[in-house]
C-alpha cells in the first residue's frame, strides 16, 4: 500500500463544471500542478461521478486519490478547502478497494470485458421483463428471476444504485458483494443475497431473443447479452484518501442511521 506519510508531488484534476474549474485554477496557482502519472497523489475536484471517472482513468497506476467536493453529490469526496492542502493529504486515511471484472457474452458471439468500481448491472432493454438464471461458483442458485434487472455491488458501491434498489449497505472492509434484484416480479419475495467477495457469479439471460438484456459495468454498456460473468478483480488495488474521522468506512456506517 502506498505510504500515507509523504506526498511531495501533487496533481490536480477537475470535472468540467464551472465550480470545479475555478477551484482548479486557484489551487494550481497556490500549490502548483504536475502531470498525474508522475504524482504521489491526485486531488480530484468534482462530485462522485468525477471521482469514479478519475479512479477508472488511473485504475492500474496505484496512485492515491484525494477528492474534494465541487459537484452536486459528494459521498466519496472530502469537504472542499483551499487551506493546508498538503497537510490534509499527508494526514489522510487510505481506503483500499477492488473493482469488479465483468465478462459479457453477446448474441452474436462477441465477448466484452469491463471493470466496475460501484456495480455491474443487468437491465431489460424492452417493455418485457427480463428472465435471468443466477449461478454462484458453478451452482445454480436461482433458476429463473423475472425482473427489470439485477446488480452486483461492491462495498464502495453499496450506497449508490444498490441502495436505491433496496440493497444492503456494506462496510468498506467487508469481504462481501451485494447481489440485488431490480424490481423483481417473480419470485416476488426474493430480495437478493450477500456473497463472498471471492465468488464467481454467472447470470444467464433466458429467452434472450424475445427479452433482450444489456449489461453495464459502471458506465460501460454492452447490449444484447446472453451471459454475464462477474468476479472481483483482486489484483487491482485502488486507493482513496479521506480526512481523519471521515473515512469511507465512517461514511458507510453513518449512512445506515439516516432517516
Amino acid at each position: 500500500m502506498p505510504s500515507a506519510k509523504v506526498y511531495e508531488k501533487i496533481a490536480l484534476v477537475a470535472s468540467e463544471g464551472a465550480e470545479a474549474q475555478a477551484a482548479l485554477k486557484r489551487l494550481a496557482h497556490r500549490y502548483g500542478n504536475i502531470p498525474a502519472k508522475s504524482a504521489d497523489a491526485i486531488v480530484a475536484l468534482g462530485g462522485d461521478g468525477f471521482m469514479l471517472e478519475t479512479l477508472h482513468k488511473y485504475m492500474r497506476d496505484r496512485i492515491p486519490i484525494y477528492g474534494m467536493n465541487r459537484g452536486s453529490v459528494g459521498f466519496l469526496m472530502n469537504e472542499y478547502s483551499e487551506d493546508d492542502l498538503s497537510k490534509r493529504i499527508a494526514g489522510a486515511e487510505l481506503s483500499r478497494i477492488h473493482p469488479l471484472k465483468m465478462t459479457a457474452h453477446t448474441r452474436d458471439g462477441a465477448v466484452f470485458e469491463g471493470l466496475a468500481i460501484n456495480e455491474v448491472s443487468l437491465f431489460r432493454q424492452t417493455y418485457q421483463a427480463a428472465k435471468l438464471r443466477i449461478s454462484v461458483d458453478g451452482k445454480v442458485r436461482l433458476g429463473e428471476l423475472a425482473c427489470d434487472g439485477v446488480l452486483v455491488a461492491t462495498p464502495a458501491g453499496s450506497t449508490a444504485y444498490n441502495l436505491s434498489a433496496h440493497g444492503p449497505i456494506l462496510p468498506i472492509d467487508a469481504p462481501l458483494l451485494a447481489l440485488t434484484p431490480i424490481s423483481p416480479f417473480r419470485p416476488r419475495r426474493w430480495r437478493g443475497a450477500l456473497l463472498p467477495n471471492a465468488a464467481h457469479i454467472a447470470i444467464d439471460v433466458l429467452e434472450a431473443d424475445k427479452r433482450p438484456v444489456s449489461a453495464v459495468a459502471d458506465n460501460s454498456e454492452t447490449r444484447l447479452v446472453t451471459r454475464v460473468e462477474i468476479q472481483q478483480a483482486a489484483e487491482i488495488d485502488l486507493f482513496m484518501m479521506f480526512d481523519p474521522g471521515h473515512s469511507l468506512d465512517e461514511r458507510i456506517l453513518s449512512e445506515q442511521f439516516l432517516y
